[in-house]
Protein backbone atom coordinates (compact mmCIF):
# COMPACT_ATOMS: atom_id res chain seq x y z
CA UNK A 1 0.00 0.00 0.00
CA UNK A 2 1.60 3.29 -1.04
CA UNK A 3 1.94 6.46 1.23
CA UNK A 4 -1.39 8.35 0.45
CA UNK A 5 -3.74 5.23 0.68
CA UNK A 6 -1.66 5.15 4.07
CA UNK A 7 -2.51 8.83 5.03
CA UNK A 8 -6.22 8.08 3.80
CA UNK A 9 -6.91 5.18 5.27
CA UNK A 10 -5.16 5.35 8.94
CA UNK A 11 -5.79 9.19 8.91
CA UNK A 12 -2.28 10.22 9.52
CA UNK A 13 -0.72 12.36 7.40
CA UNK A 14 2.04 11.61 4.59
CA UNK A 15 3.85 14.38 6.43
CA UNK A 16 3.66 12.25 9.59
CA UNK A 17 4.25 9.22 7.96
CA UNK A 18 7.46 10.73 6.90
CA UNK A 19 8.39 12.25 9.82
CA UNK A 20 7.75 8.70 11.75
CA UNK A 21 10.27 7.28 9.21
CA UNK A 22 12.61 9.50 10.01
CA UNK A 23 12.83 8.94 13.36
CA UNK A 24 12.87 5.05 13.00
CA UNK A 25 9.16 4.54 14.50
CA UNK A 26 7.50 3.28 10.62
CA UNK A 27 9.60 1.47 8.42
CA UNK A 28 8.10 0.50 5.08
CA UNK A 29 8.57 -2.84 4.01
CA UNK A 30 9.25 -2.01 0.69
CA UNK A 31 9.67 0.06 -1.93
CA UNK A 32 7.82 0.24 -5.46
CA UNK A 33 9.74 -0.20 -8.88
CA UNK A 34 9.34 3.63 -9.28
CA UNK A 35 10.79 4.02 -5.80
CA UNK A 36 8.01 4.63 -3.46
CA UNK A 37 7.43 3.92 -0.31
CA UNK A 38 5.40 0.33 0.26
CA UNK A 39 3.96 -0.58 3.16
CA UNK A 40 2.83 -3.90 4.75
CA UNK A 41 -0.33 -4.83 6.84
CA UNK A 42 2.40 -5.15 9.73
CA UNK A 43 3.53 -1.48 9.05
CA UNK A 44 0.26 -0.31 9.22
CA UNK A 45 -0.71 -2.41 11.89
CA UNK A 46 2.66 -0.76 13.93
CA UNK A 47 1.10 3.23 12.76
CA UNK A 48 -2.09 2.51 14.76
CA UNK A 49 -0.70 1.33 16.90
CA UNK A 50 1.74 4.39 17.78
CA UNK A 51 -1.44 6.15 17.02
CA UNK A 52 -3.00 4.45 20.09
CA UNK A 53 -0.27 5.18 22.30
CA UNK A 54 0.18 8.91 21.22
CA UNK A 55 -3.90 9.06 22.50
CA UNK A 56 -2.55 8.11 25.53
CA UNK A 57 -0.09 11.28 26.15
CA UNK A 58 3.49 9.15 25.53
CA UNK A 59 6.12 11.32 23.80
CA UNK A 60 7.45 9.61 20.38
CA UNK A 61 10.47 8.36 22.17
CA UNK A 62 8.46 6.99 24.94
CA UNK A 63 6.65 5.22 21.90
CA UNK A 64 9.12 3.64 20.36
CA UNK A 65 10.53 2.31 23.23
CA UNK A 66 6.77 0.36 24.49
CA UNK A 67 7.38 -1.02 20.72
CA UNK A 68 10.92 -2.34 20.11
CA UNK A 69 12.26 -3.07 23.90
CA UNK A 70 11.20 -6.51 24.27
CA UNK A 71 11.90 -6.14 28.33
CA UNK A 72 9.71 -2.51 28.55
CA UNK A 73 6.72 -2.93 30.81
CA UNK A 74 4.22 -0.81 30.98
CA UNK A 75 3.45 -0.74 34.39
CA UNK A 76 6.08 1.79 35.26
CA UNK A 77 5.23 4.42 32.53
CA UNK A 78 1.39 3.95 32.91
CA UNK A 79 2.12 5.19 36.60
CA UNK A 80 4.19 7.92 35.67
CA UNK A 81 1.44 8.68 32.79
CA UNK A 82 -1.05 9.36 35.33
CA UNK A 83 0.88 11.16 37.44
CA UNK A 84 1.61 13.75 34.56
CA UNK A 85 -1.81 13.58 33.56
CA UNK A 86 -3.63 14.29 36.88
CA UNK A 87 -0.56 17.30 37.02
CA UNK A 88 -1.81 18.33 33.94
CA UNK A 89 -5.39 18.67 35.14
CA UNK A 90 -4.40 20.19 38.06
CA UNK A 91 -3.38 22.86 36.33
CA UNK A 92 -6.20 23.49 34.01
CA UNK A 93 -8.53 23.67 36.70
CA UNK A 94 -5.99 26.07 38.08
CA UNK A 95 -6.15 28.19 35.35
CA UNK A 96 -9.92 27.70 34.89
CA UNK A 97 -10.75 28.80 38.19
CA UNK A 98 -8.26 31.66 37.57
CA UNK A 99 -10.18 32.68 34.54
CA UNK A 100 -13.63 32.34 35.93
CA UNK A 101 -12.75 34.58 38.82
CA UNK A 102 -11.26 37.23 36.33
CA UNK A 103 -14.44 37.26 34.68
CA UNK A 104 -16.45 37.33 37.58
CA UNK A 105 -14.67 40.41 38.60
CA UNK A 106 -16.58 42.32 34.66
CA UNK A 107 -12.89 44.05 34.23
CA UNK A 108 -13.68 47.05 32.18
CA UNK A 109 -10.41 46.76 30.44
CA UNK A 110 -6.70 45.20 30.23
CA UNK A 111 -5.67 47.48 33.42
CA UNK A 112 -8.30 45.72 35.38
CA UNK A 113 -7.58 42.34 34.14
CA UNK A 114 -4.08 42.95 35.28
CA UNK A 115 -4.94 44.34 38.65
CA UNK A 116 -7.47 40.97 39.16
CA UNK A 117 -4.54 38.98 38.22
CA UNK A 118 -2.50 40.55 40.75
CA UNK A 119 -4.81 40.69 43.78
CA UNK A 120 -5.57 36.78 43.12
CA UNK A 121 -1.65 36.04 42.96
CA UNK A 122 -0.82 38.06 45.90
CA UNK A 123 -3.73 36.18 48.02
CA UNK A 124 -1.89 33.21 47.16
CA UNK A 125 1.19 34.64 48.71
CA UNK A 126 3.41 32.78 51.17
CA UNK A 127 3.72 36.60 52.75
CA UNK A 128 0.87 37.28 55.28
CA UNK A 129 1.46 40.89 54.99
CA UNK A 130 1.12 40.40 50.61
CA UNK A 131 -2.01 38.67 51.38
CA UNK A 132 -3.50 41.06 54.03
CA UNK A 133 -2.41 44.35 51.20
CA UNK A 134 -4.40 41.76 48.62
CA UNK A 135 -7.63 41.84 51.12
CA UNK A 136 -7.41 45.58 51.65
CA UNK A 137 -6.57 46.31 48.22
CA UNK A 138 -9.49 44.23 47.05
CA UNK A 139 -12.36 47.07 48.31
CA UNK A 140 -11.27 49.31 45.34
CA UNK A 141 -12.24 49.91 42.22
CA UNK A 142 -12.10 46.42 40.82
CA UNK A 143 -12.83 43.85 43.49
CA UNK A 144 -12.12 40.16 44.09
CA UNK A 145 -14.66 37.94 43.13
CA UNK A 146 -16.74 36.65 46.61
CA UNK A 147 -15.04 32.82 45.42
CA UNK A 148 -11.67 34.07 46.17
CA UNK A 149 -12.48 35.97 49.37
CA UNK A 150 -14.38 32.83 50.36
CA UNK A 151 -11.36 30.51 49.45
CA UNK A 152 -8.86 32.57 51.24
CA UNK A 153 -10.59 32.97 54.34
CA UNK A 154 -11.54 29.25 54.50
CA UNK A 155 -7.83 28.35 54.25
CA UNK A 156 -6.26 31.31 56.52
CA UNK A 157 -4.30 30.92 59.46
CA UNK A 158 -2.87 34.07 60.10
CA UNK A 159 -5.08 36.30 62.69
CA UNK A 160 -4.65 39.77 60.85
CA UNK A 161 -5.18 38.44 57.46
CA UNK A 162 -8.04 36.54 58.62
CA UNK A 163 -9.67 39.90 59.76
CA UNK A 164 -8.51 41.74 56.66
CA UNK A 165 -10.03 38.92 54.81
CA UNK A 166 -13.38 38.94 56.81
CA UNK A 167 -13.72 42.80 56.50
CA UNK A 168 -13.64 42.57 52.39
CA UNK A 169 -15.72 39.57 52.46
CA UNK A 170 -18.21 41.93 54.33
CA UNK A 171 -18.36 44.42 51.80
CA UNK A 172 -18.32 42.09 48.65
CA UNK A 173 -21.47 41.26 46.60
CA UNK A 174 -24.23 39.02 47.81
CA UNK A 175 -23.45 35.10 47.87
CA UNK A 176 -20.00 34.92 50.66
CA UNK A 177 -23.14 33.84 52.94
CA UNK A 178 -23.94 30.66 50.56
CA UNK A 179 -20.47 30.09 49.87
CA UNK A 180 -19.39 29.81 53.72
CA UNK A 181 -21.97 28.21 54.43
CA UNK A 182 -20.46 25.23 52.20
CA UNK A 183 -17.45 25.32 54.66
CA UNK A 184 -19.56 24.36 57.49
CA UNK A 185 -19.58 20.63 56.30
CA UNK A 186 -15.51 20.13 55.97
CA UNK A 187 -14.22 17.82 57.33
CA UNK A 188 -11.35 19.81 59.06
CA UNK A 189 -12.66 21.85 62.50
CA UNK A 190 -10.34 24.35 61.63
CA UNK A 191 -11.99 24.85 58.30
CA UNK A 192 -15.54 25.00 60.00
CA UNK A 193 -14.55 27.21 62.78
CA UNK A 194 -13.54 29.63 59.72
CA UNK A 195 -16.78 29.38 58.33
CA UNK A 196 -18.83 30.49 61.14
CA UNK A 197 -16.57 33.18 62.41
CA UNK A 198 -17.03 34.49 59.05
CA UNK A 199 -20.16 34.14 58.90
CA UNK A 200 -20.76 35.96 62.34
CA UNK A 201 -19.36 38.62 60.86
CA UNK A 202 -21.89 39.42 58.14
CA UNK A 203 -25.00 41.08 57.88
CA UNK A 204 -27.97 39.99 56.36
CA UNK A 205 -31.35 37.61 56.29
CA UNK A 206 -28.40 35.29 53.93
CA UNK A 207 -26.03 35.09 56.41
CA UNK A 208 -28.28 34.89 59.05
CA UNK A 209 -30.35 32.36 58.19
CA UNK A 210 -27.06 30.03 57.57
CA UNK A 211 -26.03 30.51 61.04
CA UNK A 212 -29.74 29.32 62.54
CA UNK A 213 -29.14 26.45 60.59
CA UNK A 214 -25.91 25.91 62.89
CA UNK A 215 -27.69 25.83 65.46
CA UNK A 216 -28.48 22.04 64.86
CA UNK A 217 -24.84 21.27 63.58
CA UNK A 218 -22.92 18.29 64.65
CA UNK A 219 -19.66 20.25 65.84
CA UNK A 220 -20.62 22.05 69.26
CA UNK A 221 -17.69 24.71 68.02
CA UNK A 222 -19.90 25.45 65.03
CA UNK A 223 -23.16 26.02 67.59
CA UNK A 224 -21.59 28.03 69.90
CA UNK A 225 -20.09 30.62 67.52
CA UNK A 226 -23.77 30.72 65.35
CA UNK A 227 -25.37 30.88 69.31
CA UNK A 228 -23.07 33.27 70.74
CA UNK A 229 -23.24 35.90 67.06
CA UNK A 230 -27.45 35.17 67.15
CA UNK A 231 -27.48 36.12 70.50
CA UNK A 232 -26.16 38.98 69.93
CA UNK A 233 -28.54 40.07 67.68
CA UNK A 234 -31.20 39.48 69.89
CA UNK A 235 -32.27 36.36 68.16
CA UNK A 236 -34.02 33.64 71.33
CA UNK A 237 -33.76 30.74 68.97
CA UNK A 238 -29.88 31.03 70.40
CA UNK A 239 -31.00 30.45 73.84
CA UNK A 240 -30.72 26.59 74.13
CA UNK A 241 -27.33 26.32 72.59
CA UNK A 242 -26.25 29.43 74.96
CA UNK A 243 -27.48 27.52 77.76
CA UNK A 244 -25.63 23.67 76.84
CA UNK A 245 -22.40 26.08 76.43
CA UNK A 246 -22.60 27.28 80.21
CA UNK A 247 -23.29 23.91 81.29
CA UNK A 248 -20.38 22.52 79.21
CA UNK A 249 -18.21 25.35 79.85
CA UNK A 250 -17.23 26.24 76.75
CA UNK A 251 -17.25 29.81 76.08
CA UNK A 252 -19.77 30.35 79.51
CA UNK A 253 -18.74 33.83 80.00
CA UNK A 254 -19.76 34.59 76.14
CA UNK A 255 -22.48 32.74 76.64
CA UNK A 256 -24.08 34.63 79.28
CA UNK A 257 -23.70 37.40 78.18
CA UNK A 258 -25.35 36.64 75.02
CA UNK A 259 -28.18 35.75 77.60
CA UNK A 260 -27.90 38.98 79.56
CA UNK A 261 -28.19 40.54 76.29
CA UNK A 262 -31.65 38.73 75.31
CA UNK A 263 -32.69 38.85 78.80
CA UNK A 264 -33.13 42.58 78.04
CA UNK A 265 -36.07 41.77 75.66
CA UNK A 266 -39.44 41.30 78.29
CA UNK A 267 -40.16 38.29 75.74
CA UNK A 268 -37.47 36.76 76.50
CA UNK A 269 -36.75 36.73 79.95
CA UNK A 270 -38.80 34.17 81.37
CA UNK A 271 -37.75 31.96 78.69
CA UNK A 272 -33.91 32.13 79.86
CA UNK A 273 -35.12 31.86 83.72
CA UNK A 274 -36.99 29.11 82.64
CA UNK A 275 -33.97 27.36 80.93
CA UNK A 276 -31.20 27.71 83.78
CA UNK A 277 -33.78 26.72 86.50
CA UNK A 278 -34.29 23.38 84.18
CA UNK A 279 -31.12 22.38 84.11
CA UNK A 280 -30.32 23.32 87.51
CA UNK A 281 -33.18 20.60 88.55
CA UNK A 282 -31.40 18.63 86.18
CA UNK A 283 -30.15 15.59 88.33
CA UNK A 284 -27.19 14.37 85.67
CA UNK A 285 -26.28 18.64 86.13
CA UNK A 286 -22.77 18.61 87.68
CA UNK A 287 -22.02 20.72 90.62
CA UNK A 288 -19.24 23.23 88.62
CA UNK A 289 -22.39 23.43 86.00
CA UNK A 290 -24.90 24.79 88.66
CA UNK A 291 -22.40 27.01 89.83
CA UNK A 292 -21.98 28.47 85.92
CA UNK A 293 -26.07 27.93 85.71
CA UNK A 294 -26.20 30.17 88.88
CA UNK A 295 -24.20 32.67 88.24
CA UNK A 296 -26.01 33.04 84.62
CA UNK A 297 -28.97 34.08 86.56
CA UNK A 298 -27.23 37.31 87.59
CA UNK A 299 -28.47 38.95 84.39
CA UNK A 300 -31.94 37.49 84.12
CA UNK A 301 -34.33 40.21 85.32
CA UNK A 302 -37.95 39.47 86.61
CA UNK A 303 -39.22 37.94 89.73
CA UNK A 304 -38.82 33.58 88.39
CA UNK A 305 -34.99 34.64 88.07
CA UNK A 306 -35.31 36.33 91.83
CA UNK A 307 -37.48 33.50 93.30
CA UNK A 308 -34.92 30.77 91.92
CA UNK A 309 -32.26 32.37 93.28
CA UNK A 310 -34.07 32.62 96.70
CA UNK A 311 -34.22 28.87 96.65
CA UNK A 312 -30.80 28.09 95.37
CA UNK A 313 -29.60 30.33 98.62
CA UNK A 314 -30.40 27.40 100.71
CA UNK A 315 -28.76 24.81 98.07
CA UNK A 316 -26.97 22.04 99.48
CA UNK A 317 -24.27 23.22 97.56
CA UNK A 318 -22.51 25.17 99.22
CA UNK A 319 -20.42 27.14 96.25
CA UNK A 320 -24.45 27.32 94.72
CA UNK A 321 -25.95 28.88 97.58
CA UNK A 322 -23.09 31.47 98.55
CA UNK A 323 -23.18 32.58 94.84
CA UNK A 324 -27.47 33.00 94.94
CA UNK A 325 -26.98 34.86 98.43
CA UNK A 326 -24.56 37.41 97.19
CA UNK A 327 -26.79 37.84 93.49
CA UNK A 328 -29.50 38.25 95.63
CA UNK A 329 -28.03 40.82 97.58
CA UNK A 330 -26.95 42.76 94.54
CA UNK A 331 -30.86 42.22 93.40
CA UNK A 332 -31.80 44.03 96.82
CA UNK A 333 -29.10 46.53 96.04
CA UNK A 334 -30.10 48.14 92.39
Amino acid sequence: MLIGEVARRSGVSSRMLRHYESLGLVRPSGRTGSGYREYSGDDIRRIFHIESLRSLGLSLREIGRALDDPAFTPAELVGDLVLRTRERIAAETELLTRLHRIDAADPAGWEDVLQVVALLQALGSPNADARQRAALASADDVPLPVEALVEAVLSETDTNVAGALRWALARSDDGGPALLARGLDSPMAAVRDRAVRSLAELSGAEAAAALHEALAHADPAVRGHAALALGARGEPDAIPTLIDMIVAGRNDTEAADALSVLAADPATENRIATGLVDRLAHDTTEAPARARLTQALASVPGTKATRALVALSHDDDRAVAVTATYLLGLRDAQ
